[in-house]
């Protein structure tokens, strides 16, 4: 069974089914038993077939391309470059693969969203009075008629259809939400101060360079 572990600062956040990041693939595992692209003259910034196969595990572990591309330290445009390239059949079937664990992750968060619901806080008048569990209907109904369409079904669930909208807009409405309760956060508030901070010193000592440079030269020419 994969292991997911919650990312979010504070638990009741880990509320996303990104979330998750699960438990990257031991060196046995099937995923990564497949042929890397050759190098017939590797440099010293090849993305070697252990980098391949690195690249490849965090993959699986996160789902997001952008991060296991930073985790090797290479480029998004020399990733895409190297499963281009002849002889990469293995490397990109591995990457397909590795996105499909990280789709099926989503689905396994999502359906327990659906399931048991989301703790969410009640507030009023700026004033916390406790939480209560909230079912998203939408994402209920996404899966039934997913699963079931025989019974739930009301035409293909496809852009343009209704049910298809509706779910969109409830999806957007969320992942807005959430993502302006993460920059509301105390950490992130911290860190802008901090920013802010570091920002005005680096102007400050620029402006004190600049006098000082202006004041020289004003004594040279009165040399």
């Amino acid at each position: 069974m994969t292991k997911l572990t919650p990312t979010r600062a504070t638990p009741r956040q880990a509320t996303s089914a990104v979330a998750y990041t699960a438990e990257p693939p031991s060196p046995s595992d099937p995923l990564l038993d497949f042929a890397p692209v050759p190098h017939t003259a590797p440099r010293r910034n090849s993305i070697t077939p252990g980098l391949q196969r690195e690249f490849i595990a965090h993959l699986a572990a996160t789902g997001i391309v952008t991060a296991a591309a930073r985790h090797i330290g290479k480029s998004m445009e020399a990733l895409y470059k190297l499963r281009a390239r002849p002889g990469a059949e293995g490397f990109r079937s591995a990457w397909d693969a590795a996105i499909d664990r990280g789709v099926s992750r989503l689905e396994a968060s999502a359906l327990t969203r659906a399931i048991e619901g989301e703790e969410r806080m009640v507030v009023s008048s700026g004033k916390v009075l406790g939480t209560e569990t909230r079912h998203n209907e939408a994402l209920v109904m996404f899966f039934l008629r997913g699963r079931l369409p025989h019974r739930y079904g009301n035409g293909d669930l496809i852009p343009g259809h209704p049910a298809y909208e509706a779910l969109k807009k409830q999806l957007h409405a969320e992942w807005k939400a959430e993502q302006y309760e993460e920059r509301n956060s105390e950490e992130n508030r911290a860190a802008n101060l901090q920013f802010l901070t570091d920002l005005r010193e680096r102007w400050r000592r620029e402006w004190e360079a600049e006098q000082a440079g202006k004041e020289a030269a004003a004594r040279v020419l009165g040399a």
